[in-house]
Formats: C-alpha cells, structure tokens, sequence
C-alpha cells in the first residue's frame, strides 16, 4: 500500500469541512478557497474543488455570486447558507469527538 494514497484520502476527507469553514465569515471565489487550503497543506487542485463546490451548492449549503472583476471575466463567489452553517456546526462538533477518539487511540502507550 502506498502512503500517498492514504494521505490524499485522509485530505479529502476534510475538504468540505475546510472549504464551509473558509466561507463561514466572508464569501470567496475559487482561487482564493484553493489558495488558502494550498496554506494550510492540503495540497489541493482545482478538478477536486470545482466539483466539491458544486456539490456543495447543489446541497444547499452554499450559495454564489457574480461579481464583475477589474482583471479578466466575472468571479463566482461563493458563500455559505444558513442551511451550510447548521451543518458546519455538527461537522465541527462531530471533528471534536473525532478527534479526541483519534488522539485517545494513536497516543496510547
């Protein structure tokens, strides 16, 4: 088994936990979600985002704009609902007991 695989699972595994967790105090366009979870290593393209967007929109957790850009064409930014906060609350609840249970099981001695 090769570890890079496993990694980039554990990555995508979080993405829409980080993505609604980027967009919870202010709306953003693509590049700058990408950016910013290219900050954090996640290591991230843009075939895996646009996609997880959509879905996420499709869902009903996040909503988009077009705003006219003063470089180039129009941007979509997107946003999160109040339906997407609801549910970044339980993701952030539900990473909080994962992430004790992970820290219980990995640092036993």
């Amino acid at each position: 088994m090769k570890i890079e695989n496993t990694k980039a699972q554990m990555r995508k595994g979080v993405l829409e936990f980080c993505i609604l967790s980027i967009l919870q105090d202010d709306d953003a366009y693509t590049s700058e979600i990408i950016s910013q979870l290219k900050d954090a290593k996640l290591l991230v393209v843009e075939g895996t985002v646009y996609p997880l967007l959509t879905r996420l929109k499709n869902a009903g957790l996040l909503n988009y704009r077009w705003e006219e850009s003063t470089s180039g064409p129009p941007r979509k930014y997107y946003g999160i609902t109040e339906t997407g906060k609801l549910f970044l609350l339980e993701l952030n609840t539900t990473w909080s007991e994962l992430t004790i249970a992970v820290n219980l099981i990995t640092t036993k001695k």
